[in-house]
């Protein structure tokens, strides 16, 4: 259900830009992207679970407000990050 800490550094090495960087909103968009996934495969099966369900819309926000911010300073990279992502829009 969470991320593994070598999964979370591949992230972070995917899709950082430059060296030492662990706090771009396009790292913290993949990373609650990488989240969302695990805890939608986690739903299939535990589908009453209704406390982690508050998380995971807790974790769509939060990605959607970064992905805002990040559409408002560079639309660019905003295009360049969905796709990458696979997020419909």
């Amino acid at each position: 259900m969470s991320i593994t800490a070598a999964r979370k550094a591949e992230v972070i090495k995917t899709y950082g830009t430059k060296t030492g960087d662990t706090g771009s909103p396009e790292i913290q968009v993949a990373i609650l992207t990488e989240r969302i996934t695990n805890l939608t495969e986690h739903f299939k099966t535990h589908v009453k679970d209704n406390h982690s369900r508050r998380g995971l819309l807790k974790m769509v926000s939060q990605r959607r407000t970064l992905l805002d911010y990040v559409k408002r300073i560079d639309e660019s990279r905003y295009k360049t990050l969905i796709e990458r992502l696979g997020i419909r829009r």
